[in-house]
C-alpha cells in the first residue's frame, strides 16, 4: 500500500488539535482546507479560521474556497494529489470532492453515532441529560453524517460538566481515534459498520437563538442541563425584568436547588451574594452571568453594584 498522503478539511478549534495530532503522528498533510476569511466583531475586521492560524504557523499549504464545486478549486485539490481526507468540523462536501481521492474521505463527528447526527453534537448530549457520549470515524457519503463508521471511542459526561470541557476532552479523543483510523488505513485492516437507522435517533439540530432560551415552566435538571450545554458558547439566556426595567441575560453557570414551594414561577430571588430562580421542582440559582453590554461576571460580582426588587422575575 502507498504511503499516505493526507488532505486535512476543517474550521474550528476543535479541528485544530485532530489536525496537531496528525502531524505529531508523522502522517504527511499535503494540504489543508478550510473556511474563506470572514469580518467578524463590532470592527468587522477580517478574522482567519483557527485551522487557517494553525496551517500558517506550519506552513501548509492551504486553500479557502468559497464554492467547493468551484473547476478552479477541483483542479486545484486534484493537483495535491492525496489518496485520503479527513474532515473534522467543516461542511457538507460534494460527491466530486469526497470521492476524489484513492482511500476515500473520512469524517470524525463528536458523538455515537448514529445519535446525534448534525451541527451541534457536544451540546444537545448535554442538553438531553446524557451520561455519556463519544466521536465516531465514517466514511462521507452523501447524506449527513450517515456514512459507514469505522471507529468509536465513549466517553462518560460528569454530572456538572459543561459544552466547553466535553469539547476539550472529545477533541483529545478524537485526535486518538483519528490517528487510530489513519493506522488501520495505513496497514489495510479496514472494517467499517453500516449506521443502524431508527425512529428513536436523537439529532444534534443547530443552534438558534430560540433553542438557547431558558424555559423556567421547565424543571430544574432541565434547565441546568441547557445552562451546563451551551456554556460557554453561545451561552443560555433569558430575560430578567423589575419593574419597567427588562434585560436579556446571558447564563453560564447554575445550580439546581430541589425544593418544594408554592411561589410564581420565574421569581427572582436575591440575597446579597445569590441570585435564585424559582421553576416547577425547586431553584435555579445562578452563579456566573452576562448583562447586555457587561463582561460575564459572578453573581458576587453583579450584586455588589445591582439590587432588585421584590417583584422581579425571569424568563
Amino acid at each position: 500500500m502507498e504511503a499516505l498522503r493526507i488532505i486535512f478539511m476543517g474550521t474550528p478549534e476543535f479541528a485544530v488539535g485532530i489536525l496537531d495530532s496528525i502531524l505529531k503522528n508523522n502522517y504527511n498533510v499535503v494540504g489543508v482546507i478550510t473556511a474563506a476569511d470572514k469580518p467578524a466583531g463590532r470592527g468587522q475586521k477580517i478574522k482567519y479560521s483557527a485551522v487557517k492560524e494553525y496551517a500558517l504557523e506550519h506552513n501548509l499549504t492551504l486553500l479557502q474556497p468559497t464554492n467547493l464545486k468551484d473547476e478552479t478549486f477541483l483542479a486545484e485539490l486534484k493537483a495535491l494529489n492525496a489518496n485520503l481526507q479527513v474532515v473534522v468540523a467543516f461542511r457538507m462536501l460534494p460527491k466530486v470532492v469526497w470521492e476524489m481521492p484513492k482511500y476515500g474521505t473520512f469524517n470524525l463527528h463528536a458523538s455515537l453515532l448514529p445519535d446525534y447526527r448534525g451541527a451541534a453534537p457536544i451540546n444537545w448530549a448535554i442538553i438531553n441529560g446524557e451520561t455519556k457520549t463519544g466521536v465516531t470515524t465514517f466514511f462521507i457519503d452523501d447524506k449527513i453524517d450517515t456514512g459507514a463508521m469505522i471507529l468509536n471511542a465513549e466517553i462518560a459526561i460528569a454530572e456538572n460538566e459543561n459544552a466547553g470541557q466535553l469539547h476539550d476532552r472529545l477533541m483529545a479523543l478524537g485526535s486518538q481515534t483519528v490517528v487510530k483510523t489513519l493506522a488501520l488505513i495505513e496497514n489495510g485492516n479496514l472494517e467499517t459498520k453500516i449506521q443502524m437507522e431508527s425512529e428513536d435517533l436523537k439529532t444534534a439540530y443547530k443552534l438558534n437563538k430560540e433553542n438557547c432560551k431558558i424555559d423556567c415552566n421547565k424543571t430544574g435538571n432541565e434547565i441546568h442541563n441547557l445552562i451546563r450545554g451551551l456554556s460557554p458558547y453561545p451561552a443560555a439566556w433569558c430575560y430578567f425584568k423589575d419593574g419597567d426595567l427588562e434585560w436579556n441575560i446571558k447564563i453560564y453557570e447554575a445550580e439546581f436547588i430541589p425544593e418544594k414551594h408554592d411561589g410564581p414561577i420565574g421569581k427572582i430571588t436575591t440575597t446579597k451574594k445569590e441570585i435564585k430562580i424559582a421553576v416547577v421542582d425547586g431553584y435555579v440559582q445562578i452563579m456566573a452571568l452576562q448583562f447586555p453590554g457587561k463582561k460575564k461576571m459572578t453573581t458576587a460580582e453583579l450584586l455588589n453594584g445591582m439590587t432588585f426588587s421584590e417583584n422581579a422575575y425571569a424568563c
